[in-house]
């Protein structure tokens, strides 16, 4: 069982709530035409862990106790690329899923046509969200402001870049033998990027520079977050049911896909998402912080370390 503390309990509840507010602000104000924007909203709205932006906010209040306007927009950002990577995912020519947090997938309800137009038009809203003055009232961006949002879009794309390598990745190595090292990098890549985009962008937010040692500590907490993450991704496919999961379990295994359990066994795989989540604590204790600081980014580790769906 996932054993949080009321305080993390709280502020992942006030971090999911949040970003569903600042997602629907966001779409609320995008012109886009029927059957578009019902399908954008569908692979948005539709719930979610949320994890990505979480993260992006425990980074950002870990520095300075209140949330600031570019970490939301770096949270909404991350959120939206997450939701357009799934949306591809899912159709026929990627993994040819039918459910999706519980609900049929974006391609099943609007047509495989309308479904990739959402993934795309979620792309690029994405970068649009970031060099834009969402949740602020000021008219104009600051030079600092800009050169924020400047530095969160690098690290979004290039984590996007890699999220999309992964991906073809993932599909090469569909009904063949690779090594551990060839899966942890398609996870790396796959998952772990967007994972690390997030921390990043959520430490860019409050001034700490890409070339700082606590920026170089905070992505290395990311990666093995997101390594671990994946691998209980993998574990998950086997050992819960469809229901628990949201989405059709056993995918996989159908498709043929690399995964820890099918490479390494279910019990070695299980053993390593442990690891991988002890490390991340190590990494995370290892920064300059006090333990309520960084209690939000515990508690969302912790979360992810027995999590069911």
């Amino acid at each position: 069982m996932v054993t949080l503390t009321t305080e993390e309990q709280d502020s992942l509840t006030a971090a999911r709530d949040r970003i569903q507010l600042d997602l629907q602000t966001v779409l609320d104000q995008q012109l886009l035409p029927s059957p578009l924007k019902e399908a954008v909203h569908h692979a948005v709205m539709l719930g979610g862990k949320r994890i990505r932006p979480a993260l992006t906010y425990a980074t950002a209040i870990m520095h300075e106790p209140i949330l600031n306007v570019a970490a939301r927009r770096a949270a909404v950002a991350v959120e939206l690329i997450h939701c357009y990577s799934l949306v591809h995912d899912d159709l026929p020519c990627m993994d040819d899923d039918e459910l999706r947090r519980g609900q049929p997938t974006c391609h099943k309800v609007f047509g495989e046509a309308t479904a990739l137009l959402a993934g795309d038009v979620l792309q690029t809203m994405a970068f649009e969200v970031l060099n834009s003055n969402y949740f602020s009232q000021d008219i104009e961006k600051t030079p600092r402001d800009m050169a924020v949002s400047g530095q969160q879009s690098y690290v979004l794309a290039q984590a996007a870049n890699r999220m999309v390598q992964g991906q073809i990745l993932d599909l090469s190595a569909e009904n063949k033998t690779i090594s551990e090292l060839d899966l942890e990098t398609i996870h790396l890549n796959k998952t772990g990027a967007l994972i690390q985009a997030a921390i990043g962008m959520g430490a860019l937010s409050v001034g700490i520079e890409m070339r700082d040692s606590l920026y170089s500590q905070l992505i290395e907490f990311g990666g093995f977050l997101g390594l671990a993450y994946q691998v209980q991704d993998d574990i998950l496919d086997v050992t819960a049911s469809t229901e628990a999961l949201g989405k059709t379990a056993g995918l996989d295994q159908r498709n043929q896909k690399a995964t820890y359990p099918s490479i390494i066994g279910l019990d070695k795989a299980t053993a390593l998402a442990q690891d991988l989540h002890q490390r991340a604590f190590i990494a995370l204790k290892s920064l300059p912080y006090s333990a309520k600081d960084i209690e939000p980014l515990e508690g969302i580790a912790r979360f992810l370390l027995n999590r069911e769906q």
